[in-house]
C-alpha cells in the first residue's frame, strides 16, 4: 500500500489540511429547498464543514434542531457558531447514540466517496431515522464521459478536488450509488444529476429514453426514504 494511504487510514483528518477553506463551505440550496418546511424538524449532516446547509435550513424554517458531524476541526469550530451541535470526528469511527427515531432527515453532500465503508455507515445511521425520514445525498460521478476519455488515454490522476480528488476511497456510477441506499434498507425515490442538463443534453437524454444519462452526469443526487 502507498504511503500515503497508510498515513490518510491512520488519521484521515491530516489529508485534508491543506484543503482550501471553500471546500469546506458553500449551502446546499437544493437540498434545502427538499426538505420539509417544518420549523420543529430535527436534521443530521455528515460532513457539515463550516454549516452553511444547516445554518440556511435553519433560517428558512426548515428545522428547529441542526446537528453536524464533521472531520475537520477548524470546519467544526466555524460551524458550532451557527448549528445546534457539531459532533468532531470521524463518521466510521465515532460511537454514535442519538437514540431510534432521532432525525427527520440526513443530509450527507459530497461525503460517502471519502469513507472506506460507507454503506455500513450509512446503515448505521438510519437508525437514528424516524420512519419515512428523508435522505439527501450526492457524490461525484465516476461514469461521466470525461472520466471514460482520460481512463481510455490510461490516466487517474490524482488531484485537489473533483471525481480525482486524491482523499477519495470509493467511487460511485448513478446506478452504484443508487443500489447502496437500497442494500442499506431506504427505499430510493431519484437519482439524477446534481446541476441540471443543459438544453442539449436534456434533449439526448429524450431521444435515448435516459439510457447514457450516466454519462453527462458530474455528480450524482439521490433521494430516499426510511421505510
Amino acid at each position: 500500500m502507498p504511503a500515503d494511504a497508510v498515513s490518510f487510514s491512520s488519521n484521515p483528518s491530516a489529508a485534508y489540511r491543506n484543503k482550501a477553506p471553500a471546500y469546506f463551505s458553500g449551502a446546499r440550496h437544493d437540498f434545502v429547498r427538499r426538505l420539509p418546511k417544518d420549523a420543529t424538524a430535527s436534521i443530521l449532516e455528515v460532513g457539515c464543514g463550516t454549516g452553511a446547509t444547516g445554518a440556511l435550513a435553519l433560517a428558512s424554517g426548515r428545522a428547529q434542531r441542526y446537528t453536524g458531524i464533521e472531520l475537520f476541526e477548524s470546519a467544526a469550530v466555524e460551524a458550532r457558531k451557527v448549528l445546534t451541535e457539531v459532533i468532531t470526528g470521524d463518521v466510521e469511527r465515532l460511537d454514535l447514540d442519538f437514540g431510534p427515531t432521532a432525525f427527520d432527515a440526513l443530509i450527507m453532500s459530497e461525503v460517502l466517496e471519502h469513507l472506506v465503508e460507507p454503506q455500513r455507515t450509512i446503515e448505521k445511521l438510519v437508525r437514528s431515522l424516524r420512519p419515512g425520514a428523508l435522505v439527501l445525498a450526492s457524490s461525484p460521478n465516476i461514469s461521466h464521459w470525461r472520466v471514460i476519455r482520460e481512463l481510455i488515454q490510461g490516466r487517474f490522476n490524482l488531484a485537489d478536488q473533483g471525481v480525482f480528488d486524491r482523499t477519495h476511497m470509493r467511487w460511485f456510477t448513478p446506478s452504484t450509488f443508487a443500489a447502496m441506499f437500497r442494500d442499506a434498507g431506504l427505499r430510493v425515490e431519484s437519482v439524477g444529476p446534481v446541476t441540471a442538463f443543459s438544453e442539449r443534453t436534456e434533449l439526448i437524454s429524450r431521444l435515448t429514453k435516459g439510457r447514457f444519462d450516466h454519462l453527462f452526469m458530474t455528480q450524482i443526487q439521490i433521494a430516499a426514504r426510511k421505510i
